[in-house]
């Protein structure tokens, strides 16, 4: 069964959801569990040891940490590991270690602790593919919105429209501030630039085109800058769903309360990719991110344009079939490059998937949940070097 849309969309620091959220809230337990050791210790493995500075899950774990006396190892040696994310924390007193525990970062920020199953959030869906819950939706004849308003408490519009008013800010955040990234790639920000780079004659497809990307750059560039944002479902693809849906909300006036149907259904469709695949870039490359944001994206326009449960997951599958074997690999470790860019293109690839889907439903052949599984055995089939380790492809470019 699956877990409440708030472990799916969270709002935190970037630029990385598995590398610096997840740490942060896994040093935060274990402070919690041990507050008054005289230091501590913490080892980073897999992924986290190989990306860990370019994301800055350093600096993330020593904030949490603050005064306190903290030494942090890179371990890149150790392999057998439980998941790509992997931590172990300890705790020492009168020159004894007094504490140890082991963590996982398991992608969009969630923590999972070895052996306390406890501290896991409660499971409110109580069914894990999309087939059963489209089959359910048609026996009640209900949406998938009105599935997911059944199914959380009654504060989940109220947090939704958090959700949305965070991902506005991420947006303007991001197209009021120029200048270059951190990181020392010298990346410009440009989403500004983007924005107000009309051309004379501008045909309206062209214009739709650059302010939706506007949109994806300056909250991806927010991102990759330690911006507040939202996960959706994660960091490094945090600007493909809020992109579309604040275009499409000012091109056709569509309601908050409209936006917050769409974000329902997005998040949905998020939670069935975590539920049964994977959103971790590490342990499953690119597509798990941002192909997993398109089929978010896809499926919430597809909400707002009121079509039916096939269409929607015409539209969300198709995003992800698309995307399938898309590797991680971005530039010295650093949420930038192709990550910035790669949320813009997935942004017009999700309104391209709504048309698609407006025409052609009834044709199709592949269903969403395939595709899932399909997305969650290519990316085991990926190797390793192609998932968030900075060992291949791009990553191996120095600038």
């Amino acid at each position: 069964a699956m877990k409440s849309l708030r472990e799916l969309y969270k709002i935190g620091r970037g630029p990385s959801s598995s590398h610096t959220m997840g740490p942060e809230r896994a040093s935060r337990y274990f402070l919690e569990l041990v507050p008054d050791a005289e230091r501590y210790k913490v080892v980073l493995y897999g992924s986290l040891a190989l990306t860990g500075k370019g994301h800055q899950t350093d600096a993330a774990v020593e904030m949490t940490f603050g005064e306190r006396q903290v030494e942090i190892v890179f371990d890149t040696e150790t392999d057998g590991l439980p998941h790509e994310n992997t931590m172990d924390f300890f705790a020492y007193k009168d020159g004894k270690e007094i504490a140890k525990k082991r963590i996982l970062s398991v992608g969009g920020g969630a923590i999972r602790v070895e052996g306390h199953p406890e501290t896991e959030s409660p499971e409110i869906y109580s069914h894990t593919c999309f087939r059963e819950i489209a089959d359910y939706c048609k026996s009640k004849n209900i949406r998938l919105s009105d599935y997911v308003y059944e199914h959380e408490d009654g504060e989940i519009k109220s947090f939704l429209y958090e959700i949305w008013q965070v991902m506005k800010d991420e947006i303007q955040s991001g197209l009021t501030t120029t200048g270059v990234l951190p990181g020392g790639l010298g990346v410009q920000r440009v989403a500004q630039l983007l924005y107000n780079r009309r051309h004379i004659d501008e045909s309206p497809e062209t214009r739709e085109n650059r302010i939706v990307c506007a949109y994806a750059f300056a909250a991806a560039e927010h991102n990759a800058d330690c911006g507040t944002i939202v996960t959706a479902p994660t960091c490094g693809a945090c600007a493909v769903l809020p992109s579309v849906l604040k275009y499409m909300q000012e091109k056709k006036g569509f309601s908050d309360e409209r936006i917050i149907d769409a974000l329902a259904v997005g998040g949905l469709v998020g939670n069935i990719v975590k539920q049964n695949a994977s959103i971790s870039g590490a342990e499953c490359g690119c597509q798990a991110e941002i192909g997993t944001a398109c089929s978010m994206a896809a499926a919430a326009l597809a909400e707002l344009f009121e079509m039916g449960i096939e269409q929607i997951e015409y539209a969300a599958e198709m995003s992800l079939e698309h995307m399938l074997g898309l590797t991680c690999d971005p530039i010295c470790g650093l949420v930038q490059i192709p990550c910035i860019e790669r949320n813009a293109v997935a942004a017009m690839r999700s309104i391209n998937s709504l048309s698609l889907a407006n025409f052609l439903t009834g044709t199709r052949k592949i269903s969403f949940d395939m595709v899932v599984h399909t997305m969650y055995e290519t990316g085991k089939d990926i190797n390793v070097r192609y998932r968030e380790t900075s060992e291949g492809g791009l990553a191996k470019i120095v600038l």
